[in-house]
């Protein structure tokens, strides 16, 4: 069984800066392919950025460039950091963990980007 905590949402200024990381509870973390979905009010849940077990990354077009996702693999921990926040990207953001076992979220992080 995967658990992924989520933290370091919170409020920010258009144009700041946040860094939120998952910490997922499981043996042989670095086998395990990580992503960042969100979802915002009303909406689908949508994928942010993707980061396979060898390091390959994709972002969604919205967010390439601004956004960095990335892997610890010896803290058993992913990252997104975020920069240049705008407005519509205030959502929950979900962790996601995936391997031949199964797939996992973890419980989601609020984000806001607000004057």
């Amino acid at each position: 069984q995967v658990q992924l905590v989520e933290s370091g949402g919170g409020l920010v200024q258009p144009g700041g800066s946040l860094r939120l990381s998952c910490a997922a509870s499981v043996s042989r973390f670095e086998v395990y392919h990580m992503g960042w979905y969100r979802q915002a009010p009303g909406n689908q849940r949508d994928l942010v950025a993707t980061i396979t077990n060898g390091g390959r990354t994709s972002y969604a077009d919205s967010v390439r460039g601004r956004f960095t996702i990335s892997r610890d693999n010896a803290q058993n921990t992913v990252y997104l950091q975020m920069n240049t926040l705008k407005p519509e990207d205030t959502a929950v953001y979900y962790c996601y963990a995936w391997h031949t076992t199964g797939d996992y979220w973890g419980q989601g992080t609020q984000v806001t980007v607000s004057s």
